[in-house]
């Protein structure tokens, strides 16, 4: 064996191989050599890589790069960064061979299966699968190292789980269990390869953009607890197969909450994705800031090329114009809403009183699954929450001991009977606002349809409590109508296209819209407001009709000359010609004024069949768009707009997650990383991350733990006074 392994070692220092190898080196073409390399591999400088004129046999040697290093033959795998002694006389083959087989990088290996550790599985019978005496058996699977580590990085972005999640105790037992030949990665590996990720997304998502008509924009500013000010641009658009879209495309900081600054910034990212000339529409809260900001993105598509000119770009936040009303009215109730406020502030500051407050209202025989909640002063839907539920409770506030006598506030007193009155009352009272708020609110269905419907309720609401027999809430009614008139009253002052919405849904039209607007100024203004409408739903059709006739399918404008077959019967007698002749006319019309306008006549004269009400209004233009190839266009702009900023909103309780006290840390490019990968990833419906418990199921396992006798080591200490 001695005397074999020194022949071999003589080969290999012969002058004559080592001169071949390095005369192979030397006549390589570097420049061929690379177009023979995967996409996003790249040669290292310095290597001397060389080309043998006879290839290798072996089929794994395609898969690796050959050079010299200090004399001596390496091969460098194409798909990775890893190297291995190649001469196949003083080295072997089998290191080169078993990662060739293994390589993770190598797409080949991802067909083969390779890479993938083999489980047993338990497949349940044909049986019960709730029963021990099923029928089951054994079957393989295979786990792929790859996807596994895809899975835990699609985990910590869509969990908002920390980087270091992976290095915990308890993670890195579990992944022993469950897999134990995968590698878990370091925290910094994860950052990178979140990053990657959102890389890769915002490449799909762009080309999703390219694709679209239109977009409509909301956005909101938000501080971070690292006193940083952040803006959230949102993306809305319903792509060519009529699905609306919602898409985070931007959360970045901003230096200052001027409108001149929102605007350059909104700017800035439309520019970044490449859609700035398809800005549609921007919906933002009230703040005056907006105003500047909206007028500066005007003046962007201006000089781009837009819709109207542009003049109906800003839409207001619907939600938060109701969130105003609704305050001007409230406040005239503060008194009975602070006291039930601080009676169930009482009750949830001690574990002793919520546990006393359980066992009154088992005694009371209160059937409820609601429990007692906080308000946030500064939202009124979280209030009228909270009075719903306190109200369900009245008669156990009334067997506690609440703080009373002398020296306590007045608003901070137990309810009295007269108080509960007011809150039975104002809990209905605001419980159309709370359900109007929660359907404005949605990103993931159409709401630009409801708008102008939702604000016709609110109208018909206030007028009916205008005239309410009890002085208190007629006095909050005409306050709250007082705030409804200054955005809503003046018709004029509204964005048309919210008209224009309604009339687009197929269950509406403008028929519904003009009973509408009789309803609420009467028959004369009524007609005349719905006639405005009309016609400037009439001029936007010709509009987008000057944009898109060149780009839908026509027939000829000019006709052949006439010829007659003598075989035909029909000609004889002339009523067959003219007839014939009408119809080409008819066709030669097609993309004219004429012809194109009653294309929006005809939409709006169609009558929905009994299947057709059922559907949604993308479900119906989902069918139907082929037959009004302008209206359609319109409808997938102007359906597409939303009405309120929650979805934007929505995004800062994710940050606030991300950047809670002890993950401060993260820089915004990171903050923007992991919260637009997660928007990205989420499919349609998939719930946000819920931090809290369900504080009913909560219970009910704990009477399971009661009855089981699983809490007898458990100590309850009642301090009650």
């Amino acid at each position: 064996m001695a005397s074999s392994q020194s022949k071999r070692s003589a080969v290999y220092s012969s002058d004559q191989t080592a001169q071949t190898l390095s005369d192979a080196a030397s006549r390589t073409n570097i420049e061929e050599l690379r177009k023979s390399l995967p996409p996003d591999k790249k040669l290292m400088e310095g290597r001397q890589y060389l080309v043998r004129k006879s290839k290798r046999k072996a089929a794994y040697w395609e898969h690796y790069l050959e050079y010299l290093e200090n004399g001596k033959l390496r091969a460098e795998c194409k798909f990775c960064e890893k190297t291995f002694a190649a001469d196949g006389n003083l080295n072997g083959s089998k290191n080169v061979k078993n990662h060739a087989e293994k390589c993770l990088c190598n797409p080949v290996n991802k067909d083969k299966g390779k890479g993938k550790q083999t489980e047993l599985l338990f497949q349940p019978g044909e049986g019960d699968k709730d029963s021990e005496d099923g029928d089951g058996k054994l079957k393989y699977g295979t786990v792929n190292l790859k996807e596994v580590r895809e899975a835990l990085i699609h985990m910590i972005i869509v969990d908002e789980l920390p980087f270091k999640h992976v290095e915990k105790a308890g993670f890195k037992y579990l992944m022993s269990v469950a897999c134990p030949r995968f590698h878990i990665p370091s925290r910094t590996t994860v950052a990178r390869d979140c990053f990657q990720l959102y890389m890769s997304e915002k490449t799909k998502l762009k080309e999703l953009l390219k694709n679209c008509q239109r977009i409509c924009v909301t956005t909101d500013t938000w501080t971070s607890i690292q006193r940083i000010n952040y803006m959230c641009i949102t993306a809305h658009f319903i792509d060519n197969d009529w699905k609306l879209h919602k898409k985070i495309i931007n959360f970045c900081p901003i230096s200052s909450h001027k409108g001149e600054a929102i605007g350059k910034a909104v700017e800035a990212c439309l520019e970044s994705w490449g859609i700035e000339d398809k800005l549609f529409t921007v919906t933002v809260d009230n703040a005056s800031s907006n105003d500047l900001a909206c007028a500066h993105l005007r003046r962007m598509v201006q000089r781009i090329g837009c819709v109207s000119d542009g003049k109906f770009l800003h839409i207001r936040c619907i939600a938060h114009i109701i969130n105003l009303i609704v305050w001007d009215g409230i406040k005239e109730h503060g008194v009975c809403i602070d006291r039930v406020r601080n009676a169930v502030k009482y009750v949830k500051n001690s574990p002793a009183r919520i546990l006393r407050f359980k066992d009154l209202v088992q005694k009371a025989n209160i059937e409820s699954k609601s429990s007692l909640s906080f308000d946030v002063p500064t939202r009124w839907n979280s209030t009228y929450t909270m009075l719903d539920t306190a109200l369900k409770f009245q008669r156990v506030f009334s067997g506690l001991s609440l703080p009373d006598g002398v020296g306590v506030k007045d608003n901070e007193r137990p309810p009295e009977s007269n108080d509960w009155k007011k809150v039975e009352r104002l809990v209905v009272f605001l419980r159309g606002f709370y359900l109007l708020t929660r359907r404005i609110s949605g990103s993931l269905y159409v709401t630009s349809n409801r708008g102008f419907f939702e604000i016709a309720a609110i109208y018909d609401m206030l007028n009916k409590w205008e005239k309410n027999v009890d002085e208190d809430f007629q006095a909050m009614a005409i306050s709250m109508k007082k705030k409804y008139d200054k955005y809503w009253g003046n018709v004029e002052k509204m964005n048309m296209l919210i008209y224009v919405a309604a009339i687009l849904d197929p269950h509406s039209k403008l028929l519904v819209v003009e009973i509408t607007l009789t309803d609420m100024y009467g028959k004369e203004k009524g007609m005349k407001l719905a006639n405005d409408v009309k016609d400037f739903s009439y001029s936007l059709f010709d509009e987008y009709r000057s944009l898109y006739s060149s780009l839908i399918p026509q027939s000829g404008q000019s006709g052949d000359p006439m010829s007659i077959d003598p075989n035909e019967d029909d000609h004889i007698g002339g009523g067959s010609d003219y007839m014939k002749s009408l119809r080409d006319r008819a066709k030669r019309l097609k993309g004219t004024g004429g012809y194109v306008r009653s294309e929006f006549e005809r939409y709006l004269n169609e009558q929905l069949g009994a299947e057709e009400e059922e559907m949604d209004a993308l479900s119906w233009w989902s069918i139907n768009g082929h037959r009004f190839p302008i209206v359609s266009r319109m409808a997938r702009d102007i359906l597409a707009i939303p009405l309120s900023t929650v979805a934007s909103e929505s995004a800062f309780s994710a940050g606030g997650r991300h950047l809670d006290p002890f993950r401060s840390s993260l820089t915004p490019k990171m903050v923007q990383t992991l919260i637009c990968t997660q928007d990205w990833l989420r499919t349609k419906g998939m719930s946000g991350v819920d931090i809290e418990e369900n504080l009913q199921e909560l219970e009910e396992l704990e009477k399971d733990f009661q009855n089981n006798n699983l809490d007898d080591d458990v100590v309850y200490v009642d301090s009650m006074i």
